[in-house]
């Protein structure tokens, strides 16, 4: 069941999505495989430690972090990879690894990979291992009001 405080906000804002279920995946990779979705379109949700605190970062699935990018774009001092024992509470009607890209939703800053802002359209995990959604990327960029600079790097 997609996490019903995101269904919430979507038709609380009226805004369009499609929900599309999809065979059980974990990897960001995968879950663009299995729902035919290519993976620059596809939003995976990293969580970060930016002097302490807990910020999502949200980039393509088929791009990684550039930590040294991000940490120049956000000014942070410190910034590493936060485990999951750190932020698993903080999404409490989500399973772990399948969190949608609305960090506002959970108490979180998001930052967003410039790279994801140019597509039309995104698809992201609706809190579960099997289903996503779409929504046209200036209706999530309207609800989540996330910073937009260039950190990610394509895979090599």
């Amino acid at each position: 069941m997609p996490n019903q405080k995101l269904i919430a906000l979507l038709q609380q804002h009226s805004i369009p999505y499609k929900l599309i279920n999809h065979p059980s995946a974990f990897t960001a990779q995968e879950v663009a495989g299995t729902a035919h979705v290519p993976g620059k379109e596809m939003a995976k949700s990293v969580i970060v430690k930016i002097d302490g605190n807990l910020t999502m970062v949200v980039l393509p699935a088929s791009t990684l972090v550039d930590f040294a990018l991000l940490k120049k774009a956000t000014g942070g001092q410190t910034l590493e990879l936060a485990s999951e024992e750190e932020f698993c509470r903080q999404f409490p009607d989500c399973e772990v690894g399948a969190m949608p890209p609305f960090g506002n939703l959970f108490g979180m800053d998001v930052w967003v990979a410039k790279s994801l802002s140019k597509d039309e359209e995104i698809a992201f995990p609706a809190g579960t291992h099997r289903e996503l959604i779409r929504l046209a990327f200036k209706d999530y960029k309207k609800l989540v009001r996330p910073r937009i600079r260039s950190f990610s790097r394509n895979r090599q």
